[in-house]
């Protein structure tokens, strides 16, 4: 029989949020272990739970679901994503600029497949989002990956931008507040970025999922708001904000200079009929999410769980030997840094794999978020109080083993 081999366009596509340490744990509560799952960012199974209203709302509409909607989402829906686009100060939306998916994925893997022919290149952060880079792989582009400064509050490097644009360079991903650092970037960076799309003629795919999700009193800026004269792809959801991921129901707004795009723009709702329209229940969540009461302001002013989870598990981090961490200022993640000098790691998934096995603690290694180097991973602090304790405190425990271990030597000689 002759081997079937999957595409080659998945040879550069990896997502180990949900990967081989993902398959391995799976495995261990099957033998039943009870695993700590410190690798994604789903709210419902650490009890966020999405705010009655939106619930409500979706049941009394389900009815009206059974049929497919307009490709682009159903009208009331994409009326509220108009209106909150306008209170963030983006200029010159309509409803024919607004695009629903399942969820904010969905919508980023069909802007890329429209606008990048094979060998484009696509500006992705490092670290990453890993779907982003994915999506330019899966749509015959290829993802370049500009470094974001961690001695810099993990703010993007605009001479390393600058200094990887080609003339293949299609578009700029800016990842803002960041997945997976907590980073939150201010209005200087965000015109400077915007500043380098202008000069070379790039589109601007801003990914402000976490929009709402900020601490200590900080503000976001929509992109779009000050790319009026660039084109403008702005993506979100209710998955983190509204705590409904599994609802699938985002968003993509176009704004900016539109007539320069009127092919692309083609080519985005060719897509969007072809798919003919997404998860109708979903959709319905969306007007009562936007208009109604922001629950997640609860969560993140001081006190609120999130706030006080963000907070322990940045002091747990911080004060493991060796272990450093820029405080989040966004987000339900933070991106702890190894001292290779007390922590020498040839191959950090396998080093994360030893973790699970030996802590039952779940964690994603710095490079399944595309990071040039074997020293990072990404926590994410959604379990109680209690749990974090237990599980950073599992992790120091496995760390001083492995320092005992790996420096000893050195120290000895």
């Amino acid at each position: 029989m002759k081997t079937i081999h999957k595409s080659a366009k998945l040879n550069n596509v990896l997502y180990d949020v949900r990967g081989p340490i993902v398959d391995a744990a799976k495995q261990m509560e099957d033998e039943g272990q009870k695993i700590i799952k410190l690798n994604i960012g789903n709210l419902a199974p650490f009890g966020f739970d999405a705010p009655e209203e939106i619930q409500q709302d979706m049941i009394r509409n389900l009815p009206n679901s059974a049929g497919y909607s307009d490709s682009k989402g159903i009208f009331a829906a994409r009326k509220a994503v108009m209106h909150y686009s306008q209170q963030q100060g983006v200029k010159g939306v309509t409803l024919d600029d607004i695009y629903l998916g399942n969820g904010a994925s969905d919508l980023i893997t069909m802007a890329t497949n429209a606008l990048l022919d094979d060998g484009d290149e696509l500006l992705v952060p490092a670290p990453d989002y890993p779907l982003w880079t994915a999506a330019a792989s899966l749509s015959g582009g290829r993802p370049v990956h500009y470094l974001c400064d961690e001695a810099n509050g993990w703010m993007p490097n605009l001479d390393d931008i600058r200094a990887k644009i080609t003339p293949r360079t299609k578009g700029l991903v800016v990842i803002n507040p960041n997945n997976p650092t907590g980073a939150l970037y201010s209005d200087e960076l965000l015109r400077a970025l915007v500043q380098i799309a202008r000069e070379h003629g790039l589109v601007l795919l801003a990914d402000e999922v976490y929009d709402k999700v900020l601490y200590d009193g900080e503000r976001h800026t929509a992109m779009a708001s000050l790319s009026t004269d660039v084109l403008t792809l702005t993506f979100n959801s209710l998955s983190k904000a509204y705590r409904s991921c599994g609802y699938r129901a985002g968003w993509m707004v176009v704004s900016g200079n539109k007539a320069v795009a009127r092919d692309y723009i083609e080519g985005i709702n060719m897509l969007a009929n072809i798919k003919l329209g997404s998860n109708v229940p979903g959709q319905w969540a969306i007007q009562t999410a936007l208009g109604g009461y922001q629950s997640i302001n609860d969560l993140v002013r001081e006190g609120g769980r999130l706030r006080r989870q963000r907070d322990l598990a940045y002091e747990l981090i911080s004060a493991i030997p060796g272990v450093s961490c820029v405080k989040p200022k966004a987000a339900l993640y933070m991106f702890p840094r190894l001292d290779p000098a007390m922590y020498p790691i040839a191959d950090d998934r396998q080093f994360f794999m030893e973790v699970l096995r030996a802590t039952r603690v779940m964690l994603v290694q710095g490079s399944g978020f595309n990071y040039p180097d074997q020293q990072h991973f990404r926590i994410v602090f959604l379990p109680h109080e209690d749990d974090l304790r237990e599980a950073i405190g599992r992790l120091a425990g496995f760390l001083e083993q492995y320092r005992r271990k790996h420096t000893a030597p050195a120290a000895a000689e």
